[in-house]
């Protein structure tokens, strides 16, 4: 079973394959058929299609194909060669498994998971990065994590309120998962890691297929999907404003379409953490943010499994530029709930704080309707 195993590498073909032909058949799910969206759904190295030396052999070197052992351990091979026999356990490891069925290619599977703990432990080295490594390494990673999650993977029809009785689905695959989660962190932080080669594969596309998987059920992995984006937003300064705008669309889309994802306040979590930084005075595009996305966030049903998170995002405007604080309460008038004395309450919450923050010129801008939407509150029958 081993060598079948091995077996799936790929090899030197006698005609120079194309890189998307290469992505396309050399990684396959050992005892399926390849799934086709992984070929074309990502696209490593974009921006350069016509490149006449991306073969096969450049996403896997000569050295490999030429049969480096994979299992051999890093400390058995010169420095020289320690590189080329990364790329040759990283390439080991685009196999992937079905983890569904617990008793199926055990052995293959322990193969697989021994080969990425000594990974783990490489990247963590000193060893600088050559390009067909990290190409090699965001490829295995795609191949691992990238995956359309099934319709029957969510939760059936539920009210989407903060008190959903909703089981969070743990996915079988986890413990695999996890490890390649641990080994993308280390790689994309490692200060071998140039970052000028490194954004020609961790590129939008990478970076779309990263968010697409925050709608995932599993919080452990949502998790280490905070941790990843924080570190990409970190370490390759010029994805930030594309990053910015692909998580503004998913809140677009979750605020004004479907209501339902499973991510937004580890979304939101990490968008605290960047308007933290952002610099004064601030810029119209951030402010736009603000109205558009923050605001009517307040509005979906589900606000209370993310109303921390955005509450923060908030006061950290006001924070920045304190006479964003009658726009803010403009907006809270605006989405006011009507019937849902749970939002009622945490919509009083969050006018108290801003409250504490606003000056006397902004207040006089919104304290007529302010105090007569307090005014209906006192008068509610509610016992809250």
């Amino acid at each position: 079973m081993l060598r079948q195993f091995l077996s799936k590498l790929p090899r030197k073909s006698g005609k120079s394959d194309s890189p998307e032909l290469t992505r396309s058949t050399s990684c396959t799910t050992a005892g399926s058929t390849p799934e086709p969206h992984r070929s074309n759904s990502l696209n490593l190295g974009s921006g350069r299609p016509c490149a006449p030396k991306r073969t096969s052999s450049a996403v896997f070197p000569a050295s490999v194909v030429a049969g480096i052992e994979p299992l051999l351990p890093f400390k058995d091979v010169p420095n020289s060669e320690k590189m080329n026999l990364f790329v040759s356990k990283v390439s080991l490891c685009c196999v992937t498994f079905d983890f569904t069925d617990p008793t199926k290619n055990l052995i293959e599977k322990d193969v697989k998971r021994q080969t990425l703990l000594e990974l783990l432990d490489f990247v963590s080295g000193s060893v600088r990065f050559s390009e067909p490594a990290i190409l090699a390494m965001c490829r295995m990673c795609a191949v691992n994590l990238f995956r359309v999650f099934p319709p029957n993977y969510r939760s059936a029809v539920s009210n989407g309120g903060e008190n959903d009785d909703d089981e969070p689905m743990f996915d079988p695959a986890w413990p695999h998962l996890q490890i390649v989660y641990d080994l993308l962190v280390k790689f994309i932080t490692s200060s071998c890691l140039d970052a000028k080669i490194a954004k020609k594969y961790i590129d939008h596309s990478f970076i779309l297929r990263l968010l697409d998987l925050f709608d995932s059920e599993d919080p452990r992995e949502r998790d280490c999907l905070k941790t990843i984006l924080h570190r990409v937003y970190g370490k390759f300064m010029v994805h930030r404003p594309f990053i910015r705008k692909a998580i503004s669309n998913i809140f677009y889309r979750f605020v004004f379409e479907i209501e339902r994802h499973n991510g937004i306040a580890e979304l939101l979590e990490i968008f605290g953490s960047i308007i933290s930084g952002f610099a004064l005075p601030l810029k119209e595009e951030h402010k736009i943010f603000l109205w558009r996305v923050l605001i009517p966030l307040h509005k979906p049903k589900s606000l209370g499994v993310y109303f921390q998170q955005l509450s923060y995002c908030v006061s950290q405007f006001i924070e920045k530029e304190p006479k964003l604080c009658s726009t803010v309460i403009r907006g809270l008038l605006k989405y006011w709930p009507i019937t849902n004395s749970q939002k009622e309450l945490m919509f009083l919450g969050e006018l108290e704080e801003i409250l504490e923050a606003i000056n006397m010129v902004e207040f006089q801008k919104v304290m007529v309707p302010l105090f007569w939407r307090i005014g209906c509150c006192i008068n509610s029958f509610h016992f809250q």
